[in-house]
């Protein structure tokens, strides 16, 4: 993981984006506001038409926002024209030059910078030894595979040095193989180059497993913002429990709060201590969250919850028990496969269901 500070390299200061006009005009950005550090893989992560490509354009100078600012390193960008911006963009498709080669698409905005010719060659040649693409130097673009032009796009945005690299779902046209290869690549490149990463994704997967942090968005705005495990293990809102991940919702009533933790007695009877968002004291009647793999089948009657095996789903490295809770909830229980077999539960089975200590998360909404 990349060694980040607390300044912020990207600063968006109350942002809002306005598409259209008049009952056509639709919010893109609501009244956002990030900050991104120095050497920071941080991701935008949310489904399509959530403001998050919106937000990497305005950073980038390809639109502009109608409120708010947008800082680097302090300094309002808002203004500047995309060339004036020390930020480059990997875009979805990667818009090589077919006709040149490897080393030429990669020197190429730095020819139109007008560097001498020896630095243009000394940062083509690191370029190339970053992205481990040295052999193919002089091979043509249209000539090597999509994993190699995307490595080509990346150098070609990494040669400038820009302080600011924002990539737009640049793995998205990939398998999934070289897809998750691609995924370890980005991370190393953002590690040996310092340079901030801001990445644009609506794979969960794929931000977990790259980021430093992660911003979930939805219906323009950012909805939480923190380290991956914390937005896996510690959703705030339903939209981020739901969205991330197999989740589990459970309803009860709030019986104490002690510290940051509440008792929260289910339907069942059963009570369970959960944690909760930070800012707020749950009360009344709420939601608890539990992800799959944080419970585990025991015998009928013992365990925190009761139910009735509906569906067994073996998927290789672990295996999903789909449960009819006798309240009438459904409920998931994730097991690994930790040895070879068929899974014991069937349809129609009784099972009791025990639930780790620490895991249970009360939603804000």
């Amino acid at each position: 993981m990349a060694v980040t500070n607390d300044k912020a390299a990207i600063e968006a200061r109350g942002v809002s984006k306005l598409f259209g006009s008049g009952e056509h005009q639709v919010t893109a950005l609501d009244n956002v506001s990030v900050s991104i550090r120095e050497n920071e893989f941080f991701t935008l992560l949310g489904p399509s038409g959530c403001g998050k490509t919106t937000l990497l354009r305005l950073i980038a100078g390809f639109d502009f926002p109608n409120s708010g600012e947008i800082l680097l390193h302090g300094s309002d960008i808002a203004p500047l024209p995309p060339y004036k911006r020390p930020v480059n963009t990997v875009f979805q498709s990667y818009a090589l030059f077919p006709h040149m080669t490897v080393a030429e698409n990669i020197g190429f905005g730095l020819e139109m910078l007008g560097k001498p010719k020896s630095e243009v060659e000394a940062r083509v040649s690191a370029m190339l030894k970053l992205v481990h693409m040295e052999s193919m130097r002089e091979r043509r673009t249209s000539q090597i595979s999509g994993g190699q032009q995307q490595r080509v796009a990346l150098a070609r945005a990494l040669a400038p040095q820009p302080k600011v690299l924002l990539l737009d779902e640049p793995l998205s046209a990939l398998d999934y193989k070289l897809r998750k290869e691609m995924q370890i690549e980005l991370k190393r490149l953002q590690g040996e180059t310092g340079i901030t990463f801001i990445f644009v994704t609506h794979d969960q997967e794929e931000a977990l497993a790259m980021s430093d942090r992660i911003a979930v968005m939805s219906g323009g705005r950012i909805l939480q913002i923190g380290a991956p495990w914390e937005i896996y293990d510690r959703p705030a809102e339903r939209f981020v429990a739901d969205f991330i991940g197999e989740t589990n919702f459970l309803i009860g009533d709030v019986k104490s709060v002690e510290g940051e933790t509440a008792t929260v007695a289910l339907s069942s009877g059963a009570e369970i201590r959960s944690t909760f968002p930070a800012g707020t004291k749950p009360e009344g009647r709420v939601t608890v969250v539990i992800r799959p793999e944080h419970a585990q089948t025991v015998e009928p009657g013992a365990g925190l919850l009761s139910g009735t095996v509906a569906n067994v789903v073996y998927l290789g490295t672990d295996t999903h028990i789909h449960a009819t809770l006798d309240d009438g909830a459904h409920f998931v229980v994730r097991q690994q496969n930790a040895k070879s077999g068929r899974c014991s539960q069937e349809a129609g089975d009784r099972i009791g269901i025990a639930v780790s200590a620490g895991v249970a998360q009360i939603l804000k909404d």
